[in-house]
């Protein structure tokens, strides 16, 4: 379980190297995520409530259609995509935390200038596609758990209560050490279903003597 095992690696280093070489290429567009950012879009899709449809989360991730060479390229870069967000759907099912492309610590570096925030601003914009979907059961709880991810993102820096979560560097770094276990536990959110109360047994009526009638 995820208190004695490492840390899973979704894609090993010469899948990453390929991914991240494709997305730094001419081939892509310069406001598509990089491969932090992919990193962590992907796995806030492996989290989601419900499947995005490809068309949808390649256009995201790639800010429009990529430029490939050709249909084996597509495939080989897509496909990547596609396995590192079912493996951290693997992990995840099994009680695993994924790796992270990064060092949990900020080392007194504001998380925005980070591959922190890159992957959380990615993870984020994974949210946004199904925002809705996300927040509608238990947004309070939801909320909770994705304050790490926001404040550490950049992306809600005009926010007070935001700013005050990252501007105390001990707190800041403390935000970061849990992002491997909310990751799990918003998998787990959504996965898990709620234990209902058991009904209260319903108390029988004595019954009346046998061949006996009520009076009339």
């Amino acid at each position: 379980m995820s208190e004695t095992s490492p840390p899973m690696p979704l894609l090993d280093d010469t899948a990453l190297e390929t991914l991240d070489d494709f997305l730094e290429s001419d081939q892509v567009d310069p406001e598509a995520l990089d491969l932090i950012g992919a990193h962590g879009f992907l796995v806030a899709l492996a989290i989601a409530p419900i499947e995005t449809p490809a068309t949808t989360w390649v256009a995201e991730l790639y800010h429009g259609e990529p430029q490939f060479t050709d249909a084996e390229q597509r495939e080989l870069i897509l496909g990547l995509c596609e396995t590192l967000k079912q493996n951290a759907i693997d992990a995840l099912e099994h009680g695993h935390l994924p790796e992270l492309p990064f060092d949990l610590e900020l080392g007194d570096i504001a998380p925005e200038e980070t591959p922190i925030g890159d992957w959380c601003a990615g993870f984020m914009e994974g949210v946004f596609l199904n925002e809705v979907v996300w927040f509608e059961h238990d947004e309070a709880r939801v909320a909770e758990l994705l304050l790490p991810f926001m404040a550490l993102s950049g992306l809600f820096d005009d926010e007070p209560d935001m700013h005050e979560l990252i501007a105390d560097g001990t707190r800041a770094e403390a935000l970061v050490k849990q992002l491997p276990e909310l990751i799990l536990d918003l998998y787990l959110h959504y996965r898990v279903p709620e234990e209902k109360p058991k009904p209260t047994p319903r108390k029988k009526k004595p019954a009346g003597r046998p061949g006996s009638k009520g009076r009339s």
